[in-house]
């Protein structure tokens, strides 16, 4: 009889403890020991199926009028880079609200932000608000570190890679079902392979005008911004990764640099980010409209 219940007690035992865990863990917040930190991180995630919430566009009520989408890196629990007192995600929010005020006051184009608070974004999401917007152009606007080389500085501008481009619209053209569009044309009831062909054909035009836009940016800069020896770069960068949205990241300068740090965060300085990169964004725009 005694065998008996040790043999059963043997089989009961996990059970009798996953039950008394999930008692306690109902009842406490179990937490990892702190070891001089709190770690414990909570995320308010979405549920699964659930759209993503679209910001609001300001600007001019006529549809017809270009849409640029402007993005701040990083957010929330995600501080970005940081240095001279300073957090990138707080620095971005600052440099994008400054341009999107200098775009709406010059008028004529409209403006949405992917974020206008202390918001947490995966990269993804930041380029499919883009084009659920229907937006004409993306900017995603950050700042650099270079971590203990504080003598380091200027501004650069990044485009998709050619090999990330083609990468990336063949992984669109696999992960897309029939009812979406690209480049407004409908993917439904097409081959797999016609479907294939126009992704590639809009992520060409996209990436086509996306260098067009970045050499503007340096162009338009010039004499107002400070710019890195190698200004204009391509890298396999997420954000970047929309098949029918030109899109640039900008890199407004190095947080790690004092100097320029201040400068970014300086109101003067700021008002100099928008008035170049607004600049570039009309002539993009008007060029956009002549052919």
């Amino acid at each position: 009889m005694v065998y008996r219940i040790q043999i059963g007690l043997v089989f009961l035992a996990p059970v009798l403890l996953l039950a008394a865990i999930y008692v306690v863990g109902n009842a406490l917040e179990l937490r990892a020991p702190l070891m001089g930190r709190d770690y414990v991180v909570r995320l308010a995630l979405p549920e699964a199926g659930e759209p993503v919430g679209l910001p609001p566009v300001q600007g001019p009520p006529d549809p017809t009028r270009p849409l640029v989408v402007i993005d701040p890196g990083h957010g929330g629990h995600d501080p970005g880079a940081s240095g001279a007192g300073l957090r990138e995600k707080t620095l971005a929010l600052a440099l994008a609200r400054a341009l999107r005020d200098e775009l709406l006051r010059g008028g004529g184009v409209r403006v949405a932000l992917t974020r206008d608070g202390d918001k947490f974004l995966v990269l993804e999401e930041r380029a499919e608000i883009a084009r659920q917007l229907g937006a004409d152009l993306f900017l995603s606007i950050h700042a650099d570190s270079a971590g203990e080389k504080e003598g380091v500085s200027g501004a650069s501008v990044y485009t998709l890679s050619a090999d990330a481009s083609s990468e990336a619209a063949a992984r669109f053209a696999a992960r897309e079902n029939n009812a979406d569009l690209v480049n407004g044309v409908p993917l439904a009831n097409q081959e797999a392979e016609v479907n294939a062909i126009l992704i590639e054909l809009a992520q060409r035009q996209a990436q086509e005008r996306s260098d067009e836009f970045a050499g503007l940016i340096v162009r338009e800069g010039q004499g107002t911004l400070d710019f890195h020896p190698q200004a204009q770069r391509s890298a396999a960068l997420a954000v970047l990764r929309s098949p029918d949205v030109p899109s640039a990241l900008f890199e407004a300068g190095f947080i790690s640099n004092p100097d320029e740090a201040g400068r970014l965060a300086s109101i003067e300085g700021q008002a100099r980010f928008a008035e170049a990169l607004a600049r570039a964004i009309r002539v993009y725009f008007a060029r956009q409209d002549g052919t």
